[in-house]
């Protein structure tokens, strides 16, 4: 068997599965940029909202950064796959950008 992936044939967002006289290219986890295998631990680095922690891209959890990200008033913070979202607190709604209460 000759290893096609010896010539890197794939894309940068794609590693190469050697196979018995063939290859095969698959997608890299969505937390990657470039990678040399399957998941997020064969990262080469992480896409922006993710940090390289114990050898795989984990999400980084803006809401609890010690600068708060939402500063408006009566807004929670909710963490989401790479990043956040800025929220009305219970009980309050968004009016043209502002939570106001309901």
């Amino acid at each position: 068997d000759l290893d096609e992936c010896a010539a890197s044939p794939c894309k940068d967002h794609q590693y190469c599965l050697n196979t018995d006289g063939s290859f095969s290219c698959k997608a890299c986890d969505a937390s990657c940029v470039g990678c040399t295998g399957e998941g997020s631990e064969k990262c080469k680095t992480c896409v922006s909202g993710y940090v390289k922690e114990d050898e795989k891209c984990t999400d980084i959890d803006e809401c609890n950064l010690p600068e708060k990200v939402c500063t408006e008033e009566n807004q929670d913070c909710v963490n989401t796959s790479g990043s956040y979202k800025c929220v009305c607190s219970e009980g309050f709604e968004d009016k043209d950008g502002t939570c106001v209460q309901t």
